[in-house]
């Protein structure tokens, strides 16, 4: 394997189809395209500082290495990435790509960054920016603190554990998600969504998880959280904080201490198909049918 090292690299496509290239401590600079459609890549403690790095490759590994802002839309359609202890300081980043790993990486703007991707694994990852992930599927993400709205628009297949989502209309249009040990804060949670299951996380949402099919919540805390549930089938809730309100949920099982206020206010719900319980007082008179 050749490897490079200590170079300042300009000029368009700098090191355009390398294989089997190690780089070290260099910079690109001042030319797009530096490593287009390379293959076998290691990139070690060096400096991204213009756009398009790493477009068509594959079986590519970044460690200690920082993307500037100029490295914009730095890496797309890429199969096989590993980064690992980088600062990713550019949006529109990794899209359209296959099996990517990213490990102990600050993203500081990541805005419509991860869109339409195919297998992701996110650990230890601190990012901030509009429309995180969208469109990707097969997400698993462990430690992510996202702050940024509408993430994960879109996505199929997405795990998340122990992170912390300060995202409004965060999982919308979304399919088979689960979300563990998570503090999720933002506005319309979830809605247009198919298959979500909340476990032990902490909800913060105005007007959540609403139009949601097939929505699971275990052990869950829901902080001030106001007509929630409207319009979602097969709900199975069980909460451990009081709710603010429930409105209009189409069907299933919800339960809580207690609900400040069930609302059915469309003729055209029916509310005894949901199963209300509230734990915390006598069953309630309010028009849903409560076990």
């Amino acid at each position: 394997m050749q490897t490079i090292t200590n170079q300042h690299l300009t000029g368009e496509r700098a090191l355009f189809k390398s294989r089997g290239l190690t780089v070290e401590t260099s910079v690109f600079d001042d030319g797009e395209s530096p490593l287009k459609e390379s293959r076998d890549i290691q990139v070690r403690d060096s400096v991204f500082g213009w756009k398009y790095p790493l477009w068509y490759c594959s079986n590519v590994q970044v460690s200690g290495t920082a993307f500037l802002e100029m490295a914009r839309a730095g890496i797309w359609y890429t199969r096989g990435i590993t980064i690992t202890d980088c600062t990713y300081q550019a949006p529109k980043g990794l899209r359209k790509c296959k099996d990517v790993r990213l490990e102990r990486v600050q993203m500081a703007h990541a805005d419509e960054t991860l869109w339409w991707n195919d297998g992701i694994e996110l650990v230890d990852i601190t990012a901030t920016g509009d429309y995180f992930c969208q469109g990707s599927r097969n997400i698993h993400a462990r430690n992510l603190q996202l702050t940024g709205n509408y993430g994960f628009d879109g996505c199929e297949n997405v795990v998340i554990e122990s992170s912390r989502l300060l995202t409004k209309d965060a999982f919308w249009n979304c399919e088979n998600v689960v979300v563990r040990d998570s503090l999720i804060v933002g506005e319309y949670l979830a809605w247009n969504a198919r298959n979500v299951r909340l476990e032990r996380c902490c909800i913060q949402s105005e007007q959540g998880l609403c139009y949601v099919e097939g929505l699971t919540l275990r052990d869950c805390r829901l902080i001030e959280t106001d007509l929630a549930f409207e319009y979602c089938s097969d709900v199975d809730a069980e909460v451990t904080t009081p709710i603010v309100s429930v409105k209009n949920p189409l069907g299933g099982r919800i339960v809580a201490p207690r609900i400040g206020e069930v609302i059915f206010d469309d003729p055209e719900v029916d509310r005894t198909q949901t199963v209300i319980i509230q734990t915390e007082r006598p069953r309630c008179s309010c028009l849903c049918k409560v076990a």
